[in-house]
C-alpha cells in the first residue's frame, strides 16, 4: 500500500470530525434517554453526516474536498443547532467559525462563517435583546477575521517550509525525499497507463580526488556546476533530484531502452564537454533502467540502475550501462 502523505489539513480534518462525532453523539444518547426523540435522531444525523467526509478523507487523503465539504455541513449543522436550541448553541458557534479556517479553503470558510453570522442574526428570538445581537455579530466578525489572518499566515508558512524541505541547499534541486514521492508516482503511473519511463543514476567520477586535492569549495563548485548542467539537459516532462552527495537521479520519460540509452549518452556527453573543475575536466558515470512490468514499487527500478551505475564505475568511467545490458 502506497503510504499516506503528511497532511496538516487531513490532521485537522480527522481530529475535528472524531471529536464532534463522538461529542454530538454524547448529547444524543442524554437525549434520548431523557425522551428528547426528536432532538436525539437530529444529533443521530448529525453525526452520520459529519462522519461521511470524515471517512473519505481518510480512505483517499483527499483533505481539500472532504474539508470544504465538512465547513459547509459543520456550518449548518451549528445554524439547525441555533434555531432548534437557541442561544445555548452560541459556544460552538465560535469554534466552528475557528476550525473552518483549518480544514476549508480560505474563501469557502469566508463564505461558510459570513453565512453563518448572517443566518443567526435571522433566527426570530435568539438574542436577548439588540445589544445581545450586535455583541454576539462583533465577535463573530472578529473571530472570523482574526481565524483568516492566523489561517493565511501559517498556510503561506507551511507551504514555504514544505518548498524549502523538499530542495537541496546547495543546488537547488529536488532531495531524496521528493525523489522518492515523484518516483512512487511515475510507478503508480506506469501500471495504471503504461506509460514509459526511465530512471538514470549518476555520480562524478574521482569526486574524493576532487576534495582531496583542492578542497571541499571545490568539491560543492562542482557538485553545482554538475546540477547547472543536468537541469539544462532537462527536456519539459524530465526531471533530476540530488540523491546525495555526488549522486544525482534523473527521470525520463521514454518509450524504450533506446531512447533511454540515447538520452543517457546525450547527458554523459554534455556533463563531458561543459563540467570543469580546479584540475581539468570532469565526468560522469551513469546507469539507466527502464521501468518494468514486474517492478511494482520504485525501490526495485532504483536498484537496478544504480546496479548498473556500479557496473559503469568498474569498467573505467566516463561511460553508461543500460541495466538490460546485466543480463
Amino acid at each position: 500500500m502506497k503510504p499516506k502523505r503528511r497532511d496538516f489539513r487531513l490532521d485537522i480534518i480527522v481530529l475535528l470530525g472524531s471529536i464532534t462525532a463522538v461529542t454530538i453523539a454524547s448529547f444524543g444518547a442524554y437525549r434520548w434517554f431523557a425522551g428528547q426523540r426528536i432532538m436525539a435522531w437530529l444529533d443521530l444525523a448529525i453525526v452520520a453526516t459529519v462522519c461521511v467526509p470524515l471517512v473519505y478523507a481518510w480512505r483517499t487523503g483527499d483533505s481539500r474536498r472532504a474539508g470544504n465539504a465538512l465547513a459547509v455541513l459543520n456550518s449548518l449543522a451549528t445554524l439547525t443547532a441555533c434555531v432548534m436550541s437557541g442561544h445555548t448553541a452560541l459556544s460552538w458557534t465560535y469554534l466552528v467559525l475557528l476550525t473552518n479556517f483549518f480544514i476549508a479553503h480560505r474563501w469557502l470558510a469566508v463564505a461558510c462563517n459570513l453565512a453563518l453570522i448572517a443566518g443567526m442574526q435571522a433566527i426570530p428570538g435568539f438574542f436577548h435583546d439588540r445589544v445581545h445581537a450586535v455583541s454576539v455579530l462583533i465577535s463573530a466578525l472578529l473571530v472570523t477575521g482574526f481565524s483568516h489572518l492566523f489561517a493565511s499566515r501559517t498556510q503561506d508558512d507551511r507551504a514555504r517550509l514544505e518548498r524549502l524541505a523538499a530542495l537541496d541547499a546547495l543546488t537547488g534541486l529536488p532531495n531524496r525525499r521528493s525523489m522518492e514521492r515523484v518516483l512512487a508516482d511515475a510507478v503508480e503511473t506506469f501500471q495504471r497507463t503504461a506509460h514509459g519511463f526511465g530512471l538514470v543514476v549518476l555520480d562524478l567520477d574521482k569526486f574524493k580526488e576532487v576534495n582531496d586535492l583542492y578542497g571541499h569549495a571545490a568539491g560543492d563548485a562542482a557538485i553545482a556546476d554538475l546540477a547547472s548542467i543536468l537541469r539544462f539537459e532537462m527536456r519539459r516532462n524530465d526531471q533530476v533530484f540530488r540523491f546525495g552527495g555526488e549522486e544525482f537521479v534523473v527521470l525520463l520519460e521514454v518509450d524504450s531502452s533506446t531512447d533511454l540509452e540515447a538520452a543517457t549518452e546525450r547527458l554523459r556527453k554534455a556533463v563531458r564537454g561543459g563540467l570543469r573543475g580546479p584540475g581539468g575536466r570532469i565526468t560522469i558515470s551513469l546507469g539507466a533502467a527502464l521501468l518494468r512490468d514486474q517492478e511494482k514499487t520504485w525501490h526495485d527500478w532504483f536498484s537496478r540502475a544504480d546496479a548498473a551505475l556500479y557496473r559503469a564505475k568498474s569498467a573505467g568511467r566516463d561511460n553508461y550501462v543500460i541495466a538490460d545490458d546485466l543480463f
